[in-house]
């Protein structure tokens, strides 16, 4: 694992920290147990709003396992804090036994030798039979599980009811289409919205705007063996253009605007009628007391009559360096057991991935339409990745802006991205 944490730094995706910031990340040093001989586990998360759901975790968690305890380690999502830090700490063998792992950073990782195998463990439990295949096989690598499925994001159409109303225009609806979709935003535009105010926003965003309509096109970013990119083929650049019409239809803000304000602080200020948004969103929406009682969603539109939604979420993952693996991976399989999931869906901040507890979900938060993320969950495309996956994406943003800006044809932009994102592959 030593000679592929280096592989890893090599890569630029681990960093170099002082002591001070791998201070308290794990137990290093083989500390097997805590106070009263119990066993110590650390838990590494990177979200505030999801503290107390760990926490109940936690104590459901020690009240069933007394010779365990638990302390959760939160590192702010922030700009790339939280992988620095636990990059760092896995460097230096102190990285938390348990720990949040997204979809984006599994090859990475397991590259690295970061991720203890849970193959044995996962096949051992009820999660085979409870979990949608595709958000098991999110973490599977060369046939090898190295996470529990943990929660889930898809996306929605939200909408501000206070805007349509003063426009005249009806509510959206859950089986719209993407003509749909457009045809409502002229007839806002049509009505006179207030100054600032657009009838939707489209943005250089992956994974809420265009991978949706790429896929539901037919079109394609990676094929199967990550050799190469389908930016140039027509298809794709099809559910590309279909936003860029948007703009240049006066239908959203251009991307420059987009670019200072994203569409959800738009969305959240009363400066559009309707905005994507992921589910992890809904706390954002639903705390947000400016608009809290004038919103609602609805399904994504469909494209060309097919579902056009991402899945992407969160695991739970084993440090493979941990001294004390095997009750770490007893805590994770127990992360994915029906009554963690019940826990986790119950207090309304993310979809559960466990299939029976999605529900939960929708239920916590009665005064929204939040079926309109689960309903289709599993037709949903998951997220194109690879060991330079996030390379990859800020390609697309670079070239992809220019097109959206009207520097360069889409045609022209995406022909540029593919020399350069098949060369990155290639390396």
């Amino acid at each position: 694992m030593r000679k592929n944490l280096k592989k890893l730094a090599a890569l630029g995706l681990a960093f170099v920290m002082g002591a001070a910031l791998l201070a308290g990340c794990g137990n290093g040093k083989g500390e097997s147990s805590g106070s009263g001989g119990k066993t110590k586990l650390t838990f590494g998360i990177w979200d505030e709003n999801q503290r107390p759901a760990m926490e109940a975790l936690v104590d459901a968690y020690e009240a069933e396992h007394k010779d365990v305890t638990v302390e959760i380690q939160l590192t702010p999502y922030k700009g790339s804090e939280y992988w620095t830090k636990l990059e760092a700490s896995a460097t230096g063998g102190k990285a938390p036994d348990v720990f949040w792992l997204n979809v984006l950073h599994v090859d990475s990782y397991v590259d690295g030798g970061i991720l203890a195998d849970l193959t044995d463990a996962i096949a051992d439990s009820d999660i085979p039979d409870n979990y949608s295949e595709t958000l098991i096989d999110n973490y599977v690598r060369d046939g090898a599980n190295y996470a529990v499925p943990k929660d889930f994001d898809t996306n929605a159409l939200w909408y501000n009811k206070e805007i349509f109303d003063a426009a005249g225009v009806a509510y959206p609806t859950d089986d719209m289409d993407y003509e749909d979709l457009k045809a409502l935003a002229l007839e806002l535009q049509a009505a006179g919205l207030e100054d600032g105010v657009y009838p939707f926003a489209c943005p250089v965003d992956f994974q809420t705007w265009y991978y949706q309509t790429i896929y539901a096109n037919g079109g394609w970013i990676l094929n199967d063996d990550a050799t190469e990119t389908g930016y140039a083929d027509a298809k794709t650049q099809e559910g590309i253009q279909c936003w860029i019409d948007f703009i240049e239809a006066g239908l959203s803000p251009k991307a420059s605007a987009l670019a200072e304000t994203t569409p959800d602080a738009m969305f959240s200020g009363g400066q559009l009628a309707m905005n994507f948004a992921g589910s992890y969103m809904v706390p954002e929406y639903a705390g947000n007391d400016a608009i809290a009682d004038k919103v609602d969603c609805v399904e994504i539109p469909t494209f060309n009559g097919v579902e056009d939604n991402c899945i992407n979420g969160l695991g739970y993952a084993v440090y493979e360096g941990s001294k004390n693996k095997d009750a770490a991976t007893e805590f994770a399989i127990w992360l994915g057991s029906e009554e963690a999931m019940k826990i986790q869906g119950e207090t309304g901040v993310v979809i559960s991935a466990r299939t029976d507890a999605q529900k939960y979900f929708a239920e916590a938060n009665p005064d929204y339409n939040l079926a309109a993320y689960t309903n289709h969950a599993d037709e949903a495309y998951p997220l194109p990745v690879c060991l330079k996956a996030a390379e990859l994406y800020d390609l697309e943003s670079t070239w992809l802006t220019k097109a959206y800006t009207g520097e360069m044809t889409l045609e022209d932009a995406c022909k540029e991205l593919k020399t350069e994102a098949d060369a990155l592959l290639a390396k």
